[in-house]
């Protein structure tokens, strides 16, 4: 264990607060599984708790790996894989739209592994980190907004477009934080400005062709079009039943909570191990609970600045802006979707709703960016040792000059006599 620890490399207050959340996540799941034991019918808790298990060991093994991977690699590797993700997104689009009965619009089926994996998760994290590439390039670069339409915007607008119709709140998420990224990478403010506009015009034009032909996308595009009325909207609905359960949640848990384990919400309130994890939280360990976990995710968003500021390179600053601000994000969405400040989403609470894929892509994530803190470190320490050999080096060369001082005062050739080489013929 210590010759692990002394192997986790970059920075530590990512590390630890990373820690405490897969940690914490450990008994709402396993309080929350119930559900699925008790009212679905489903496995065990036991056996939802080592699946929650599996997930986090594997996460956290991926940032391991990742980790060590010198993050100016990850320039290459988003090239070649983002055509890959564009592939894998149009494939999602096209199959089936059921795995096992339910609705698998975003999810796709690993051969052979019979593991389902959302491929827009993975996109979000090629393309942020295809961006930063490109952001990097141009630093300091004279370039035309024509030549960034085809280089950064044609990919960007590709991805979009392949999640749009089954998931609006990843492509939501994925636009916004790429404007954001751009905007950090010092993109010119009247481009990013037409290219908003034009997200917003192709949105409501997206919007309208799926209103006039309705069976033309089925079971995708009015899923989320109906969650967007239905808040906006007075009348009983599905959702509000969710928020209604997710607000009775937290209002049950009060200050202190109701004690782990002793959720009642959690038998009546679907997905209250993944999108609405938080009321569960919250209505067991109350507002303190709450706030405890609200503040983890902002220390941790707190690491992602200062780490960023203190990147050697602008790409290593834009990698973690571009990766970890969505994890951020995606929290904050959560939590305001449990207290009915946002419209129902599906997007989970990172680190701490069970799930594979969604895990693993944020672990991912998180070792990208503990790469880049690394290289912050391993520079610092190869000075150090630099330093130190030239000092081990000084002292050896003034050692070996000593002794040739003295070796010169002992043979010391000197003319005696008519005879040059009496010098050294009478040493002893």
């Amino acid at each position: 264990m210590k010759a692990l620890l002394t192997n986790l490399k970059g920075d530590k207050g990512i590390w630890a607060f990373v820690s405490l959340l897969a940690l914490f996540s450990f008994m709402p799941v396993f309080s929350a599984s119930t559900n699925l034991v008790y009212v679905v019918g489903k496995g065990s808790t036991i056996g939802y708790l080592m699946k929650h298990l599996v997930h986090i060991f594997i996460g956290f093994c991926l940032i391991y790996f990742v980790h060590k991977t010198p993050y100016h690699y990850f320039k290459a590797i988003s090239k070649v894989a983002l055509p890959i993700v564009v592939l894998l997104l149009a494939y999602t689009m096209v199959q089936g739209t059921t795995i096992g009965g339910a609705n698998a619009s975003r999810w796709i089926q690993v051969p052979f592994i019979g593991v389902s994996f959302q491929t827009s998760a993975l996109a979000l994290i090629v393309l942020m980190v295809y961006v930063a590439r490109y952001l990097s390039k141009i630093e300091g670069k004279e370039y035309t907004f024509q030549s960034s339409l085809f280089e950064l915007w044609l990919p960007v607008f590709s991805v979009i477009i392949l999640i749009l119709p089954a998931n609006f709140s990843t492509a939501a998420l994925i636009f916004s934080m790429v404007c954001m990224l751009v905007f950090v990478g010092k993109y010119p403010m009247k481009y990013l400005g037409i290219i908003i506009g034009a997200g917003l015009v192709g949105l409501i034009m997206f919007v309208l062709v799926a209103k006039a032909f309705p069976d033309a996308m089925p079971n995708r595009v009015d899923t989320w079009m109906s969650r967007i009325e239905r808040f906006s909207s007075d009348e009983p609905n599905e959702d509000d039943y969710q928020i209604e359960k997710a607000k009775i949640a937290i209002a049950s848990g009060k200050i202190y909570g109701l004690g782990p384990g002793k959720s009642v919400q959690k038998n009546f309130l679907p997905q209250s191990s993944s999108d609405f994890i938080f009321a569960i939280i919250v209505e067991e360990y109350g507002l303190l609970g709450g706030l405890a976990i609200l503040f983890m995710y902002l220390m941790l968003f707190f690491r992602f600045l200062i780490t960023s500021h203190k990147a050697p390179t602008m790409f290593g600053k834009l990698l973690i802006v571009g990766l970890g601000f969505p994890i951020i994000f995606q929290a904050l969405v959560n939590m305001g979707v449990a207290v009915e400040l946002l419209p129902t989403t599906g997007q989970t609470l990172p680190l701490i709703s069970s799930g594979g894929s969604s895990i693993w892509m944020t672990c991912i994530a998180i070792g990208i960016i503990l790469s880049v803190t690394k290289k912050e470190e391993e520079i610092a320490q190869e000075e150090e040792e630099k330093r130190q050999r030239e000092e081990i080096l000084q002292r050896l060369i003034d050692k070996e000059m000593e002794k040739e001082e003295v070796v010169a005062e002992d043979y010391s050739i000197e003319t005696v006599g008519d005879n040059p080489m009496n010098a050294v013929l009478n040493k002893e």
